[in-house]
């Protein structure tokens, strides 16, 4: 069983205010590294059975998240492993395909677990399609905005398959 989920920051809290300045600028042009160091911050966390894959104890950036899932599902859908890197940490989650499974280990940590790969897909499809519509809904000029397009439902649903 898989959990993939995030939480946008309350009103108060420091990091809400990563999604409040994007009104202060255009934001279909707001910079993919700006986006991914300076914008949307989230409580995200990823639980495969009984291992949290991704801890909801800190905060990242949800369009760093989005593009790092963007590849690693692109990966696993022709057929190759593939890992998730976050830009403000150095940990890696490796994701290593063995038949229909999907290994699931960590640079910094001692667990591993597996998944049927479909489920990892699916999950990952969901998040991608739950973070473009918060994004966009928060913040209508995001939906034109070129890195945020790399995961919006279009993208999703023409991803080839192996």
């Amino acid at each position: 069983m898989i959990q993939f989920s995030f939480e946008v920051p309350k009103a108060g809290s420091p990091w809400r205010d990563t999604w409040d300045k994007a009104f202060q600028v255009n934001p279909a042009a707001i910079s993919e590294t700006d986006l991914c160091y300076k914008y949307f911050g989230v409580s995200a966390e990823l639980v495969v059975g009984e291992v949290e894959v991704i801890s909801s104890e800190g905060h990242l950036t949800l369009v760093d998240l989005a593009l790092s899932l963007c590849h690693a599902l692109s990966r696993l859908l022709s057929g190759e492993d593939a890992a998730i890197g976050f830009t403000e940490d150095d940990e890696i989650i490796r994701l290593r395909r063995d038949a229909g499974l999907v290994e699931i280990t960590s640079s910094k940590h001692q667990w591993r677990v597996s998944v049927e790969r479909e489920e990892l897909v699916g999950a990952f499809g969901d998040f991608l399609r739950e973070a473009h519509a918060r994004l966009t809904g928060n913040v209508p000029g995001l939906a034109d905005n070129p890195v945020i397009q790399r995961f919006s439902p279009e993208w999703l649903d023409s991803t080839p398959r192996e």
